[in-house]
């Protein structure tokens, strides 16, 4: 059997962008959080904040790591595999993925430094603009990533001339149609991820008695903020459908399972799509459900897969179920942050044995719905690498073998499982420590605290969940 090229290097490269994509989906997410943590420990003094932030900066210096580590192989990838693309389209990858470098990573590096190894020796201010800038560094690394994918997703400002993509417009090409919505989903997304971590981890410790005071802070502050972007994301979520409905129908169509154009396409909530039959089986649905949510109308018409030709059409069953996972993830995700605000307000939150035990297991649903979205936004784009201008067999190395291809895959999943391994049992370590083990460190190397100017000492375990000083 001939190894097909094509396909093993987009295996390949799934492969490597799904197991990196896990971590700065959390460490964009959790470097606000740390920021935020700063920012009340500057304002207010109160070390339960510090030993919060300690033990949360040492988690992201892992996962920002192991990020690091998984991410550079993409860029060899585009070479090694996809040379062709790579050269096409290196007037604006180029320049895009190099600002990435130079205004995030750079950044972040620097920063974060002074955020692991400065407490305690450069002043408060500075430690704080340190955690700060660490968090813009990865919201700018976001931006120039989210811009480049988008572009492929929806190309603008360009035009392709010889086999080669020329610039028309930098603005265009940057802030292409569908970057805007993607880029704010994704924030979000990165924001939940971290969000439901840090509640599963505190809500763990609470369970085993462990850092009390500190996991009861974090919990409280967490589950409010859960409560209001979960329900956000699905707001946003429903808008960056609509932009695709008009740029990829293509897409959409596979999301929702339509052969078929019809008016009034119901809202599939399960079914079996057959590629190669063009239907469905087991259609079980919400009538007109798919219109209503796509084009407002009960009646509304919405393109069915067989407008385009079989070529053209991505893999509908990986797209249909992905996104079911996605979307079903993001519910429970706004029940049970709902449900702890509802506790929190009773005063019941920290005894909710059963809501605490939930909160743990839903630790890998947000990595599992941004993987799920991922795969919606990739599999969806087949089988163009630009959009309706560059397929997917164009963009390959020309000199590429099938068994060259099969050996650098499983070369890069054994590395990747190695990788993957270390980091969580290191980060296993860290998080049965807990966030006190950090105060035990701090007194054994015999740092003395400065004292934090303006500000109070403690705060008792019973103020504000905010962390704001009676009576100001």
């Amino acid at each position: 059997m001939e190894l097909d090229p094509v396909l093993l290097s987009r295996i390949q490269f799934a492969f490597v962008v799904s197991f990196h994509a896990i971590f700065p989906v959390f460490t964009i997410g959790l470097a606000a959080f740390i920021a935020f943590l700063e920012g009340l420990l500057y304002r207010t003094g109160n070390p339960v904040y510090e030993e919060l932030s300690r033990f949360w900066t040492k988690v992201f210096a892992v996962v920002f790591g192991m990020g690091v580590v998984s991410g550079i192989v993409m860029a060899f990838q585009f070479g090694t595999n996809w040379s062709v693309f790579s050269y096409s389209a290196a007037n604006f990858l180029g320049p895009v993925l190099s600002y990435e470098v130079v205004t995030a990573f750079f950044l972040e590096a620097v920063f974060l430094g002074v955020l692991l190894f400065g407490r305690h020796r450069v002043p408060a201010g500075t430690h704080l603009f340190a955690a700060i800038m660490v968090a813009v560094g990865t919201f700018i690394s976001s931006f120039w990533i989210l811009s480049a994918n988008s572009w492929m997703q929806t190309p603008a400002g360009v035009e392709l001339r010889d086999g080669i993509f020329h610039m028309t417009s930098w603005l265009e090409a940057i802030f292409n149609p569908s970057f805007g919505l993607r880029f704010l989903h994704f924030a979000i997304a990165a924001f939940l991820t971290a969000g439901f971590v840090v509640l599963g981890i505190s809500a763990w410790y609470l369970r085993h008695d462990k850092a009390t005071a500190s996991s009861r802070r974090a919990l409280s502050m967490t589950v409010v903020l859960m409560a209001i972007l979960a329900p956000t994301q699905l707001v946003v979520g429903d808008l960056h459908g609509l932009d695709t409905f008009k740029h990829q129908p293509e897409k959409v169509a596979a999301m929702e399972g339509i052969w078929e154009t019809q008016e009034g396409a119901p809202l599939l909530l399960f079914a079996i799509p057959s590629q190669s039959a063009e239907r469905n089986f087991l259609e079980i649905g919400i009538p007109k459900g798919a219109s209503l949510i796509l084009t407002h109308e009960l009646d509304g018409e919405i393109r069915g897969l067989k407008e385009w030709a079989p070529e053209d059409r991505p893999h509908v069953a990986t797209v249909f179920w992905s996104f079911r996972i996605m979307v079903g993830l993001g519910l429970l995700m706004i029940v049970f942050a709902l449900a702890g605000v509802v506790q929190l307000v009773r005063g019941r939150l920290y005894e909710s044995r059963r809501l605490l035990r939930i909160y743990t297991w839903m630790i890998p649903a947000p990595f599992i719905a941004v993987l799920a979205g991922w795969f919606v936004t990739e599999v969806g784009r087949q089988p163009w690498l630009v959009h309706g201008i560059m397929r997917v067999e164009e963009g390959i190395t020309p000199s590429l073998t099938g068994g060259m291809a099969l050996f650098t895959l499983i070369g890069f999943i054994l590395v990747y499982s190695a990788v993957f391994v270390a980091g969580v049992y290191y980060l296993g370590r860290v998080m049965r420590a807990g966030p006190e083990s950090f105060k035990a460190e701090d007194e054994d190397s015999g740092i003395a605290k400065r004292p934090l100017a303006n500000v109070s000492t403690r705060l008792s375990e019973g103020d504000e969940p905010w962390g704001i000083p009676e009576g100001k």
